[in-house]
């Protein structure tokens, strides 16, 4: 194992900004603003100037997310479609987290120093890098902030709980070991799921001080091949899944969200008809969880609500997950069949409309 400082361990990240590379920043930052409340707050380069990018900062709770068009994404959005290539940490001491990561085996994308910045970047799996910044700021330098033009309604998005990431077969076992050596992430879940003759293995990495979480899943090769490789192929390797927005009244949230039109993954009636056998909800009527699809699962700590939009990214390899935490710790293991179910029925539904 690399001789990794022990300032390195012991300099906690925490989540400054998710950046995705898209094919027209302005068209995602309006479907962010319209369907789930964000507001921009700030820009860096100018649209149509042929500068190298443009991006839009927008802000919800402590939710930071970045939408950036230009050269710089090109070749990212030619090859995965839009989708997240950023996942950015704050750390006290950006050379010494710099150094840490590549000694654990990430690709050094830009040096410190190198932008004259103050910030570094490196490559961790698939074509999603971890961009390093101090500890006082949550965007690059170069970021100009603006004065929001109408008061935005947000919808009760407060943090960013988790990222669910589709590796490739073999690959899960590395990228926990490399969260671990190079931020001293811990494990603090791992299962092997079963849905039918469908198979995956999934381990939960999390930053010391809980911030940041990575749900890695990868699939199973002695098993059928399912939604996993499915997300492999159209993605052309591995990356983001979903990302988890946490709210304090999910109910709440989702009245907001569907009244936008955002569409949420169906479930099943049996399953809300057999939920009272495994839960015992007392937090929202039964009727609020099935009208918006609302999944609840429990803990030793409490409960957990948790829906899955409905992708609308062409390659149907991007959703959110929206969550609600009543003290539960963990990630929905008894709702993770539920959901595989569900996104598998959605798979086959579009195959069967692409072939008619």
């Amino acid at each position: 194992m690399p001789d990794i400082s022990s300032n390195a361990m012991d300099d906690n990240p925490t989540l400054a900004h998710v950046e995705f590379y898209v094919q027209d920043a302005a068209v995602t930052a309006a479907e962010l603003r319209r369907k789930y409340g964000f507001g921009i707050v700030a820009t860096a380069g100018t649209a149509g100037s042929g500068t190298d990018r443009y991006s839009l900062a927008l802000r919800q709770g402590n939710i930071t997310l970045i939408a950036t068009q230009g050269e710089v994404a090109e070749a990212y959005v030619e090859r995965h479609g839009d989708g997240v290539a950023d996942i950015a940490f704050r750390v006290g001491d950006v050379r010494s987290a710099f150094t840490a990561a590549v000694r654990a085996g990430a690709r050094a994308v830009r040096r410190p120093g190198d932008s004259g910045r103050g910030d570094a970047a490196t490559a961790v799996f698939g074509d999603v890098t971890h961009t390093l910044l101090s500890r006082d700021k949550s965007l690059p330098p170069d970021f100009s902030a603006v004065r929001p033009e109408y008061e935005v309604r947000g919808a009760g998005l407060q943090e960013l709980d988790h990222f669910a990431v589709c590796a490739e077969a073999g690959e899960l076992g590395g990228l926990v070991d490399f969260w671990q050596r190079a931020f001293g992430f811990r494990s603090v879940f791992r299962e092997y799921i079963s849905v039918g003759d469908q198979g995956m293995n999934s381990e939960v990495v999390q930053s010391a001080g809980g911030d940041i979480t990575f749900t890695i899943i990868e699939p199973d090769p002695q098993a059928r091949s399912g939604q996993i490789d499915a997300f492999l192929t159209a993605h052309r390797g591995a990356g983001i899944q979903h990302v988890a927005l946490n709210t304090r009244n999910i109910v709440a949230t989702l009245d907001r969200l569907s009244g936008e039109g955002v569409q949420t993954l169906d479930v099943p009636d049996s399953y809300y008809d057999s939920l009272p056998d495994r839960v015992t909800v007392s937090e929202y009527p039964a009727h609020s969880l099935r009208k918006f699809g609302i999944l609840a699962d429990e803990d030793h700590n409490g409960r957990l609500f948790q829906v899955f939009t409905r992708s609308v990214h062409p390659r149907r390899t991007f959703f959110f997950e929206v969550l609600q935490r009543c003290g539960a710790e963990t990630f929905g293991s008894n709702n993770i069949k539920a959901l595989y179910s569900a996104v598998e029925s959605e798979r086959l539904l579009s195959a069967a409309e692409t072939w008619q």
